[in-house]
């Protein structure tokens, strides 16, 4: 069997989450299962797991254990779920943000500037809007935005310009239309970063990834147990710095509330004040680890 996916932070991430043996938790990326499997590990009979994703193609990696249920949807749903499933309160969430292997290295995907190939990107192939839709229709402004907040890249009008002025003669189909609109704006000494940042961003539009992460992290505070508690492995600065609001306030936007007495009022406790990062060890042995961030935090309100 092929490597769908090795896991980041594996160890740690579970190890943050404090299983109870007979507690109810949530893996709310399941991708290759390989974080599933942990925590399953270390459950007892009476305990539950739950694992969320939209990619069909996970199903191929479905666990065979009572204890298990994988959910076909994507985790901005996660409260409606888990009321379907009569469970109210749960011990723990982990989320690992990042990309599966196994969608980087499909060509079919899109996911790549690695292969040539149609420009797709979708996580849930059933959803309408594929990457070169979002390139073909979006206007000038809205491709400007995509490619500053999500990418983060600092000719980002510029690039918009020339994904307008190329689709003016010619559609937008493919991997490698994509990469030659991006050439000029590419730098021998950061050629991959600078693509991946493009795709990164088209990527995170395609799938509205911000707005469902927003939604996850509202919505755990409400399905979490007093003493529940989230490990969150981010992959980049978006999405981390979201995290880490939310952590620290119970807020996304990282707006500190205090009493009368001055004290900080926060739904949780973060447990690692400082970020947790792959080892040296783990970076060379599992390359696409380097950009992980963990953190971890424990509800200490009803």
């Amino acid at each position: 069997m092929n490597v769908y996916h090795t896991p980041a932070l594996l160890n740690e991430s579970i190890d943050g989450l404090n299983i109870h043996p007979d507690g109810v938790y949530v893996d709310v990326t399941f991708g290759g299962g390989g974080h599933s499997r942990e925590i399953l590990k270390r459950l007892g009979e009476k305990g539950r797991l739950y694992a969320f994703d939209q990619d069909a193609d996970v199903c191929r990696n479905r666990i065979d254990d009572p204890r298990f249920v994988l959910v076909r949807s994507n985790f901005r749903y996660l409260k409606n779920f888990l009321r379907y499933y009569n469970e109210e309160r749960v011990d723990g969430i982990l989320a690992d943000l990042g990309v599966s292997s196994h969608h980087f290295d499909d060509p079919e995907r899109g996911f790549s500037f690695r292969f040539s190939g149609r420009l797709d990107m979708r996580m849930n192939r059933l959803a309408k809007k594929k990457a070169s839709d979002v390139l073909n229709e979006y206007s000038q402004e809205e491709l400007t935005r995509v490619f500053s907040s999500y990418g983060e890249l600092k000719n980002a009008a510029k690039i918009a310009a020339s994904v307008v002025k190329f689709r003016e003669s010619e559609k937008i189909e493919t991997v490698d239309d994509f990469v030659g609109i991006l050439q000029p704006f590419v730098f021998k000494d950061k050629e991959k970063k600078i693509l991946a940042q493009a795709f990164q961003a088209l990527r995170i539009e395609v799938n509205d990834e911000m707005n469902a992460l927003s939604d996850m992290l509202r919505q755990s505070l409400g399905v979490l147990k007093k003493g529940g508690r989230m490990s969150v492995i981010s992959y980049h600065s978006l999405e981390d710095r979201m995290v880490k609001n939310f952590f620290r306030s119970g807020n996304l936007h990282g707006e500190i509330v205090k009493d009368f007495f001055g004290n900080v009022q926060t739904p949780f406790k973060i447990i690692n004040r400082k970020v947790i990062v792959p080892s040296e060890k783990e970076q060379t042995e599992n390359p696409r680890s380097r950009s992980a961030k963990l953190r971890i935090a424990e509800k200490i309100v009803e």
